[in-house]
């Protein structure tokens, strides 16, 4: 599959860039959440606006938010526009599944984005001690080593919950409408510039950043075989990027598939990024060979020391950098 190569322009970016770092310095100013933009945390707001909820600051292992009795919420959101229509709980643990206990409910949301732009429109609200007791039996018969469970619309009707409609136009009355209307308006224009859709999810804008310095083309697709690379140069080849705020850079799921799949990269970048400035820090190549060799031993000291390792994960850190030849770029 060809994929179409555009360069992004970097003085049309960075004046793009300019008002998202306004509105990041609001919410660290005025909520102390210090990144907005990764790991889907854009619709965390979205749910606690409707829902007259405060966030909570924090990314995975943290709560969502609180209303205004101090209740605690855990928020699970899936779009419609994504292949899956489950609410995942990832890496999953006796701790973090009794921990549900001691919250108001799970809000399971639902984003229509069929036109284009995202709309908190139902939900599921399930007491956190009844999610926790049903996590805890279904739980245990799964096999997935990876401590991962789907929760389907299906699971949650049979514990005699029902779906919530969300009153039209209420996000009009949230704290931080006023946000998200500038946040989805320099959404639109930064798509327009990249052709890259739901850019301010996952870590799309990283890598949006990350190529516009580099002279690449960010894969749209996130994940799949379609996404199974994440840029591209004018030439074709394929890149692999990383990103951190600490020069640590996960490797996660090294599967042989996955290492294979490195190896048809023509570098690894592993890019050292600000997030609440949201600016490139450090910039660094390395060939897909050296690094391919350095998980595998990383892997097999670690499986030494846990035989029944959970998930096949291991880190890249500063440290490395000199073992593996890397390029600093930046």
């Amino acid at each position: 599959m060809l994929h179409k190569f555009i360069q992004v322009d970097k003085f049309e970016l960075e004046k793009l860039l300019a008002p998202l770092r306004d509105i990041q310095k609001y919410f660290l100013e005025n909520y102390m959440v210090n990144d907005i933009w990764s790991n889907s945390k854009l619709y965390e707001i979205i749910i606690a606006n409707k829902l007259g909820h405060k966030l909570i600051p924090g990314h995975s292992g943290s709560k969502d938010a609180k209303d205004d009795l101090g209740n605690i919420y855990e928020y699970k959101h899936y779009r419609e526009s994504s292949s899956n229509h489950t609410w995942t709980f990832n890496d999953y643990s006796d701790t973090t599944i009794e921990s549900l206990r001691s919250i108001k409910s799970v809000i399971f949301a639902h984003i229509n984005d069929s036109r284009g732009t995202e709309v908190f429109d139902w939900y599921y609200d399930v007491p956190g001690n009844i999610m926790a007791e049903h996590l805890k039996q279904v739980t245990q018969r799964s096999t997935n080593t990876r401590k991962m469970w789907n929760v389907s619309h299906n699971q949650i009707e049979q514990l005699n919950i029902s779906k919530t409609n969300t009153i039209i136009d209420s996000e009009k009355n949230g704290k931080y409408y006023e946000q998200l209307k500038k946040i989805f308006k320099i959404k639109k224009e930064l798509e327009q510039l990249t052709s890259v859709s739901n850019i301010l999810t996952s870590n799309k804008i990283w890598e949006v950043i990350v190529s516009a310095e580099l002279g690449h083309s960010v894969n749209s697709e996130q994940g799949g075989r379609a996404g199974a690379h994440d840029a591209y140069d004018s030439e074709g080849n394929a890149y692999e990027y990383k990103v951190s705020k600490n020069h640590s850079w996960q490797f996660q799921d090294i599967s042989e598939n996955v290492l294979k799949k490195y190896l048809d990269d023509e570098e690894i970048i592993l890019a050292v990024v600000d997030k609440t400035s949201i600016k490139l820090t450090a910039l660094y190549s390395a060939k897909p060979g050296v690094v391919v060799k350095l998980l595998k031993k990383k892997l097999k000291e670690k499986r030494t020391r846990n035989p029944n390792l959970r998930r096949l994960q291991v880190s890249l850190t500063k440290g490395n950098l000199q073992i593996i030849n890397a390029n600093k770029v930046i």
